[in-house]
């Protein structure tokens, strides 16, 4: 099961609204009545059994994210572009870079034939690689919370004659405003899976109704990450940095259709969710109107 800030209860029916993630009944989709009665009822207990248990799972990738994922970015900055670029341990020879290279060209057009305009949000923007791209479209408020690669962002922009906001923000900081549009690029497969539909209401309450939400993420091809990089497992990996560092993040490999009905569950309409071949997701999707 996945967290739901405001569900109707699966028992009852009645409206019920969370106070914050760690709420047991958003795991469970109970209200507080419901679950106040799962002693009496096997539906209710198993409901709240595995609620319990979905909490805790996610407690664990909360764990890895706030000791790992910060920390491993913020070391990373410098040779971040690397992946982008092919160089160094992520060059995989001549025919698989060409397929790389063609199909992060293939997303970037995806993302530049979007209608995206007006006040955007990038969230988890890291050192910046659309921002450029995003920050031609519209006003571009830039947010990371690792500063060493909003750094080399804003030094991306600024190479580009462009200008965004850039703050330190944590991606699941709840919104201060609505704005027309979101984009990540490649955060979605740092969201554990029972956490995703609670990331996908932060989007949409970042959005006005009928706003754009895009993303660009990760396929599982074994060559997109470094050559001495291990195989993920069980929704982490372990990522090796050029002087040898080791650090355990979240990586989750979203499929499509799922991340189809996860976002209709979240209140969005018009959803697409498709692949550039080996080694991309393009998706978007427009807040609902009601």
């Amino acid at each position: 099961m996945s967290f739901r800030a405001t569900f109707d209860c699966l028992w009852c029916g009645a409206a019920h609204a969370c106070r914050g993630p760690d709420d047991l009944e958003g795991w469970a989709q109970l209200c507080p009545t419901c679950i106040g009665k799962a002693g009496d009822n096997g539906f209710l207990r198993f409901r709240l059994h595995q609620a319990l248990t979905d909490r805790g799972a996610a407690s664990k990738g909360d764990e890895i994210t706030a000791d790992s994922m910060l920390a491993y970015y913020e070391a990373r900055a410098p040779e971040y572009d690397d992946w982008y670029l092919r160089r160094g341990r992520y060059e995989h020879g001549p025919i698989h870079d060409a397929a790389w290279n063609a199909e992060l060209d293939a997303a970037g057009r995806w993302l530049d034939g979007l209608p995206i305009a007006g006040q955007i949000v990038e969230i988890a923007a890291g050192t910046g690689w659309w921002s450029p791209l995003l920050a031609s479209k519209g006003e571009l408020s830039l947010y990371d919370a690792a500063p060493a690669t909003l750094d080399l962002a804003r030094e991306r922009l600024v190479a580009h004659r462009l200008r965004a906001h850039i703050h330190v923000r944590d991606a699941w900081a709840e919104p201060d405003r609505v704005v027309d549009a979101v984009f990540t690029g490649f955060w979605l497969s740092h969201v554990p899976r029972v956490r995703l539909d609670g990331f996908l209401g932060v989007v949409r309450r970042w959005l006005r109704p009928g706003g754009t939400f895009a993303f660009i993420d990760s396929l599982p091809d074994p060559q997109s990450s470094a050559a001495d990089h291990p195989a993920p497992t069980d929704d982490t990996s372990i990522r090796r940095l050029a002087d040898g560092r080791e650090y355990t993040i979240v990586k989750v490999y979203h499929e499509p259709a799922k991340l189809v009905g996860a976002l209709a569950l979240a209140g969005f309409s018009d959803a697409e969710v498709a692949t550039t071949g080996r080694f991309f997701l393009t998706g978007s999707a427009r807040a609902s109107l009601d």
